[in-house]
């Protein structure tokens, strides 16, 4: 069995689940909650990073992070179901890149107000941020991905990264970009994974 360590609300860890759900692999995986922040969890022996997702595999050893992982269950599963080859494969993980690194931008200005006193707080920083969700949103709605009946890693990352800011941000986004609204609507009527996925917390 394959163990997952992850927390309900982490967004890559969502893709991970999205994935392993889309490739049908989801009941070889335990799901194992992890606090990131207590010290004496195993996840630190495990990743080094202390990060998560982490997959720990049945002989032990650990991969990490969510585009690893993701790549290793599409290898797992065969047919490059998630990351195609050729061409296309460049296309997918160049947009899985712009909505881990949109993701990114975005779990730091939470990080930013969670673990930081008011006072310690850089709001150029914060600033800094924010730019890079927003040119993120703006080149997205500008020309929304586009796939086939399955979507592959690109567009999974991109439904979570949306699904992140609708979480912490209060769907703020969702006013000034009316054709990423529609574009998740559609995802997530065609993946149930996605709300199956879905922090209630």
């Amino acid at each position: 069995m394959l163990v997952l360590r992850s927390s309900p609300a982490s967004p890559f860890g969502r893709k991970v689940k999205i994935a392993a759900l889309e490739l049908g692999l989801i009941d070889r995986i335990e799901i194992a909650a992890t606090d990131t922040n207590d010290p004496a969890e195993p996840l630190r022996q495990q990743n080094p990073l202390g990060k998560i997702p982490t997959l720990v595999l049945e002989d032990g050893t650990t991969l990490f992070d969510s585009r690893v992982i993701v790549d290793y269950l599409d290898h797992l599963a065969g047919e490059s179901r998630l990351i195609p080859a050729g061409e296309a494969r460049f296309a997918q993980l160049r947009l899985q890149a712009l909505a881990d690194g949109l993701c990114d931008a975005a779990l730091l200005q939470v990080y930013e107000t969670r673990f930081r006193p008011v006072e310690g707080r850089n709001a150029d920083w914060v600033a800094h941020q924010a730019g890079k969700v927003s040119r993120a949103l703006a080149a997205l709605e500008a020309a929304p991905p586009t796939y086939p009946d399955k979507p592959r890693v690109g567009e999974i990352a991109l439904a979570c990264a949306l699904g992140y800011l609708d979480l912490r941000f209060e769907g703020s986004w969702r006013t000034t970009h009316p054709r990423l609204v529609a574009w998740l609507d559609a995802f997530a009527a065609k993946v149930p994974a996605f709300e199956t996925t879905r922090f209630k917390g």
